[in-house]
């Protein structure tokens, strides 16, 4: 709803695109650094002020609504968002490889996308109603609760990062542990992972390997997710294209994100089979489904066929997120996660560009977008495994 709030306070349309533009910015700018104060202090952290950033910025929107106001909060959602990007991706992987239970990452980060689309059909379903009963006041005060609700749930998110981690507060460690905790007296540095990559040994807790920067997996990442996570945001204007009504085009856009929880929910399954190749081939098959759905006449082919892409765009996105988190060496995970979100939003914002100069009917600037998709297919197809590499799974 913060579109038309905009512009019932008297915002231009490009005054509006200037905030859009400062959003992703923020985000930009806060990605790495947030990525490497997460991996330096706490992940959960993190992940708890995130949501209390952006709700400080949702209530001076509603609170004092002004372009300076609707700026702020935009400048403090991208920062929040910033914090949880990376975080949240470190902290279930390092939680499950503590636990000996790394090949689940997929699985379970499948079912955390499929929840966040879920969550954003729900709100599209409420903020309707909430604008009619309470206006701006209602949607602001309910969105600021919800953020309020994440920040308490990552509250009880586990984190074996504190002193009470080290050696000296729970004696050596011990062969089926597989977590040595080292780095720094206070105790706040990452620690090594199950696969015992980091050093061990009560003598020696300096050493610690430094990170490793995968570029093949980090740029990946941003391939896979930018091009669909930008297109998106066009769906409606593509579906009423296709001869929906304005009234219809939101029942039609249920199909389309309904596609995009299936994605994140066949994620468990097919990292277990889908290697470089299989990727590849998901990459191929979504972007024909893409370009297909984009020149049908009909909202139902169009709205289904996008769906279906979407559910491909989805799992793969999440398979690279996995191939990254396989590949990445030593403590500054959510610091090489961070960074390739901020590739992502870079990507996003290059797809906006490229949509607006095109200038051409939706369908046909869907189609021409979907053969990026092409670059990376082939990249994966042409790319050779390093002689002698092994790994926590064999997808490389």
């Amino acid at each position: 709803m913060y579109a038309l709030l905009f512009a019932d306070a008297g915002l231009s349309v490009g005054q509006v695109s200037s905030l859009f533009a400062l959003w992703a910015v923020s985000g930009v700018l806060a990605e790495a650094p947030s990525g490497a104060w997460a991996d330096a202090h706490s992940r959960r952290a993190a992940l708890r002020a995130g949501p209390l950033l952006t709700a400080a910025g949702f209530a001076l929107w509603v609170w004092a609504p002004s372009y300076g106001s609707f700026a702020a909060g935009f400048a403090l959602w991208g920062v929040g968002g910033a914090l949880a990007s990376g975080a949240l991706e470190a902290l279930v992987h390092d939680e499950l490889t503590r636990a000996g239970a790394a090949a689940r990452y997929p699985a379970v980060m499948g079912r955390a996308r499929t929840a966040e689309t879920l969550g954003v059909v729900a709100s599209m379903a409420v903020a309707g109603p909430l604008l009619e009963a309470g206006g701006y006041a209602l949607v602001g005060a309910v969105s600021v609760a919800a953020c309020v609700l994440a920040s308490a749930v990552a509250h009880t998110m586990r984190e074996h990062r504190g002193p009470t981690d080290m050696p000296e507060h729970r004696g050596p460690t011990g062969p089926g542990d597989g977590r040595t905790p080292s780095g720094e007296a206070d105790g706040r540095t990452p620690s090594g992972e199950a696969d015992g990559r980091t050093p061990s040994g009560e003598g020696d807790e300096r050493r610690v390997r430094p990170a490793r920067w995968p570029a093949g997996a980090l740029l990946l990442v941003p391939a896979v997710a930018g091009v669909w996570g930008a297109l998106d945001e066009y769906t409606p204007l593509l579906v009423r294209e296709a001869g929906a009504g304005d009234g219809q085009v939101s029942w039609y856009l249920l199909l389309v994100w309904a596609g995009a929880a299936a994605g994140g929910l066949l994620a468990g399954w097919a990292g277990r089979w889908c290697g470089r190749r299989g990727l590849a081939l998901l990459l191929v098959a979504s972007a024909a489904l893409l370009a297909a759905g984009a020149w049908l006449a009909t909202p139902l082919g169009t709205a289904s066929l996008v769906g279906l892409a979407f559910a491909g765009f989805q799992l793969a996105t999440v398979l690279a997120d996995a191939r990254l988190q396989d590949a990445i060496q030593g403590p500054g995970r959510a610091t090489v996660t961070s960074v390739a979100g901020m590739g992502t939003d870079l990507v996003v914002i290059a797809t906006y560009a490229a949509y607006g100069a095109l200038g051409a009917p939706h369908g046909l600037a869907f189609t021409v977008l979907a053969c990026a998709y092409a670059v990376p297919a082939a990249l994966l197809l042409l790319r050779r495994r390093p002689p002698g590499r092994g790994g926590a799974t064999n997808r490389r």
